[in-house]
């Protein structure tokens, strides 16, 4: 296999609706977020693909409930990379800010980005463009969706604004890649904030289009999510307007604030 033999990515679905990213160079494979090990070792023998490493974005069930069964099925030892302080099961290495994970077979490097707000301790690997990725790569887990962002459950809006402005200074044609398939009831509440914004109401019906043929709504790119993300939006006047109408408050002096308002919004939506 030529050493520069373009990486693929392929979503394999999971419960509801979690993808679990597989990156593989059509022999060797890593897998992003595996919540459930049997989706995967379905794909992997139907693919003919060995495992060689897995990625954890964060703690949460949904993205690591797999990990364990995964690592009993291989011959050796692969490298499991997740976040600091909190349990991640299998983990070998603990991945930070700043970090590169450098991966031998498929062959990617990745950088990695702490982004708390849905968890503390939350972080996302980002690829950019090598001779076997063409195009920039980011796996997010629940930071950033498809037109939303993830719950806070244990961040404050503060460190997700944070978080997502280290998203929005990305190049706009890295592809997203989130493990939900939140967008259609993210798209409704985007239109919410923006109903009058055409790129919006285009990307709309597209995605219904997607989802009415069974098909994933993602990756979509960093350009688009500035477009269309009401929570990539919070210095826009128009979000700033309707976050200032549903909060009832005359002053939202920065983004955060923004961002405060309309994810209280959309979490009663």
């Amino acid at each position: 296999m030529d050493k520069n033999t373009l990486l693929q990515v392929w979503p394999i679905p999971a419960f509801d609706d979690n993808y679990i990213w597989c990156i593989h160079d059509g022999i060797s494979a890593l897998v992003v977020d595996p919540g459930d090990a049997t989706p995967v070792l379905r794909y992997l023998e139907q693919e003919k693909l060995t495992l060689s490493g897995i990625l954890v974005t964060h703690h949460h069930a949904d993205h690591t409930g797999g990990i364990l069964a995964l690592l009993r099925t291989v011959k050796s030892a692969i490298p499991v990379y997740g976040p600091a302080h909190d349990e991640i099961p299998g983990r070998t290495q603990v991945a930070m800010e700043g970090d590169t994970v450098e991966i031998t077979v498929p062959r990617i490097s990745l950088k990695v980005f702490e982004v708390p707000g849905h968890t503390l301790s939350h972080i996302a690997y980002f690829a950019n463009t090598q001779s076997n990725v063409p195009q920039p790569m980011l796996f997010c887990g629940d930071t950033l969706f498809a037109s939303g962002c993830g719950r806070l459950f244990e961040g404050s809006p503060t460190q997700m604004s944070q978080s997502l402005a280290k998203f929005a200074v990305l190049p706009k044609n890295t592809l997203v890649y989130c493990t939900h398939e939140y967008t259609l009831s993210n798209i409704r509440f985007a239109l919410a904030v923006e109903p009058h914004n055409a790129e919006l109401i285009s990307w709309a019906e597209k995605a219904q289009a997607l989802r009415s043929q069974n098909l994933p709504t993602l990756p979509t790119t960093i350009g688009q999510e500035l477009q269309v993300n009401p929570f990539m939006r919070c210095d826009q006047a128009d979000v700033i307007t309707a976050a200032k109408e549903i909060s009832g408050q005359d002053h939202l002096p920065t983004p955060a604030h923004v961002l405060a308002a309309i994810r209280a919004w959309k979490d009663r939506f």
